[in-house]
């Protein structure tokens, strides 16, 4: 599997990467794990690649970012996940927060938030999904209504990643109501400190704390805090969610168990059936990398490439579900533990086919795409 630098044009971005990486993990400061970008949270590593100018590489310098492009993004992200690095910290904030604010917020807002996404003090979550409304955002509940300055919120969100260390919620709420119901919604940006805002902790099975539950309770928002335009939330989401799913994270979330497996496989020669599998996976892999690449490609055109990053997270699901089964077939497994590479990405494994969108959503979006080809 060919991850040398050079291949791509972004050889030093890489190498700058693997030598911090490195000597991180060398001293004791960080375990890789798979999922890392949701689950290792370490708001120093974050810091440290932000004075690195490796967070925001592609905001302008005029907000505190890099000025590069979406593909040498890319290249970094790329690495962090191989490297199953710490990352949770920033991630939200940096892969789609930032180029929102940048691209339907006002100056105002734009001076205000983007800087701080930049040097790694802003720490972001999603208050997106809703009980009984998870992959159908449309359905989302919470309600925002207009007072003197601003607006007053009320609802629930769940399955909030990292709440419980942010210092903003990207919110998606309904302003409106009445004809479809993708009308109506509205994004907004609140400090997660503001009066009325809690948060409750959910913890998944190994008894780890990524997972919340955030309510709202007569929550008062600036009228500067609106993200876009009122009302037309449902199109800025969509397109929004183009930068959440195409990325890397879509197919190297599990890669320090496909390390594992590599290395297993390598151990047991005469297994022709697990070569096979493995080499099935690694030119999966390829072709994943490759899709990655053109998504970051139309990026740096200036489009939102809403279909293509829903494939490549369609695609991506299938893939990360099909490593933790074949280290099924080696004896990694059986002397897993929730601490082990195995356990801990099976424990991810049920939320590859969910986070960002079900199989459902995705295949109806790049259905929606061939139907107009």
């Amino acid at each position: 599997m060919d991850h040398s630098p050079g291949t791509d044009g972004c050889a030093e971005l890489r190498g700058r990467v693997r030598e911090l990486t490195a000597a991180w993990r060398d001293a004791g400061r960080y375990t890789p794990r798979s999922d890392s970008w949701l689950r290792s949270f370490d708001l120093e590593f974050s810091r440290e690649l932000a004075a690195r100018g490796l967070i925001a590489m592609t905001y302008p310098r005029e907000f505190g970012g890099g000025g590069r492009t979406h593909v040498e993004r890319l290249a970094v992200t790329e690495e962090l996940l191989r490297a199953g690095a710490p990352v949770a910290a920033h991630w939200i904030g940096d892969r789609q927060i930032g180029p929102a604010v940048l691209r339907h917020g006002t100056r105002a807002l734009q001076e205000e938030i983007v800087p701080g996404i930049a040097s790694g003090e802003a720490v972001f979550c999603l208050g997106m999904s809703e009980p009984g409304a998870g992959s159908d955002l449309a359905s989302v509940r919470t309600s925002a209504k207009p007072v003197d300055g601003g607006w007053r919120i009320d609802g629930h969100k769940i399955w909030t990643t990292q709440a419980h260390h942010a210092t903003h919620v990207y919110l998606l709420a309904r302003t409106s109501r009445g004809g479809r119901k993708h009308e109506g919604l509205t994004e907004f940006i609140v400090d997660m400190d503001t009066e009325g805002v809690s948060v409750t902790p959910i913890l998944d099975l190994a008894g780890e704390h990524h997972f919340n539950e955030v309510r709202f309770e007569n929550v008062r928002v600036p009228a500067g805090r609106v993200l876009g335009e009122v009302g037309q939330g449902w199109r800025q989401v969509v397109e929004q969610l183009s930068f959440e799913r195409g990325g890397a994270e879509r197919a190297l979330s599990s890669y320090p168990v496909l390390v594992e497996l590599i290395a297993e496989t390598a151990r047991q020669r005469d297994d022709r059936e697990l070569h096979a599998l493995l080499g099935t996976l690694v030119a999966r892999l390829a072709v994943l990398r490759r899709l990655c690449f053109e998504v970051a490609r139309e990026m740096d055109t200036g489009e939102a490439p809403v279909q293509r990053a829903a494939a490549l997270k369609y695609l991506g699901n299938a893939f990360e579900h099909d490593v933790v089964e074949a280290l099924r077939r080696t004896g990694l497994c059986r002397e897993a533990t929730f601490d082990s590479g195995f356990g801990q990405a099976l424990l991810a494994s049920p939320a590859f086919g969910l986070r960002g969108g079900s199989a459902e959503v995705l295949l109806s979006l790049i259905a929606r795409q061939e139907a107009r080809s």
